[in-house]
């Protein structure tokens, strides 16, 4: 048997299983990775909103990744909810560290529109962890609050992801295409080219851990070894999946399926270069 690829999530919990750690989790599993994690933060949430939150300390989080990191090492990292600045600071200076392929979700923005960040944790994204990213997967008001302008199309699209890679730093960046109208475009710039990653839209509710789900995909591809565009390309169709066959569980935002490419066999690539 071949030695199996393993990634590493960091990021906060949903005991209601739909998005954070154990969504990566679920992923992870499905695309034949090993998975692993290290919990920043304790959430009471489930399909209707979150309760309540306890963070837990930095120097806990710390044993936890040092546990992971000098045991099994994973070929892929990926971030989710990161919650202060101290946290952002301790995985940034591990990451440095390391030359693991690393996806950061930005979670930013909660789906009410209200900002989990201040401004001083903004900042430290920007300039710590951004700078150490393989690919960034920003939505539509995540990405404009890195970039500082407001995006109403795809060409926004594309001046953004320019934005986070050729100033912020980051290898690859894609802005998802969620939040805009029409054909759920997602834009993908790996340093060079533009691509555009184009889906059907589909009419549900049903899209609670969507951006935990795409990004843990893509970390998974990465730590089989894909490239940036192929790893994109895949987390496209993955998420497209489990958006297109929901589970209709919960009694507000249900969760995506974790395991909708089952329904209709292989996914289909759906990428354009532009």
């Amino acid at each position: 048997m071949d030695k199996v690829a393993s990634a590493l999530t960091i990021a906060g919990t949903d005991p209601s299983g739909g998005a954070g750690i154990q969504a990566d989790l679920k992923v992870f599993q499905e695309q034949e990775v090993y998975g692993m994690s290290v919990i920043t933060s304790v959430v009471a949430q489930n399909t209707l909103g979150v309760q309540d939150v306890q963070h837990l300390s930095v120097d806990f989080i710390e044993k936890q990744l040092d546990a992971v990191l000098t045991d099994i090492q994973p070929q892929a990292i990926k971030t989710g909810m990161i919650a202060t600045v101290d946290m952002m600071k301790l995985i940034a200076g591990k990451l440095a560290k390391s030359n693991i392929p690393y996806v950061i979700d930005p979670v930013m923005v909660a789906k009410s529109g209200d900002s989990l960040m201040d401004e001083t944790s903004r900042q430290v994204i920007r300039n710590t962890l951004i700078p150490l990213a393989t690919v960034v997967t920003p939505n539509v008001p995540e990405a404009e609050i890195l970039v500082g302008f407001e995006i109403h199309h795809n060409q926004d699209a594309e001046k953004a992801a320019k934005v986070i890679v050729d100033d912020l730093g980051a290898e690859a960046a894609v802005v998802k295409g969620g939040h805009l109208k029409g054909e759920a475009v997602d834009v993908l710039y790996d340093g060079e080219n533009i691509h555009y990653l184009k889906a059907d839209r589909f009419d549900t509710k049903h899209t609670h851990g969507t951006g935990c789900t795409f990004s843990a995909a893509i970390t998974a591809e990465l730590a089989k070894g894909k490239t940036v565009k192929d790893a994109v390309v895949i987390g496209k169709d993955v998420i497209t999946d489990a958006i297109q066959y929901p589970l209709e569980l919960g009694h507000g935002y249900g969760p995506t399926n974790h395991w909708g490419y089952r329904l209709k066999g292989l996914p289909q690539q759906r990428e354009t270069s532009k």
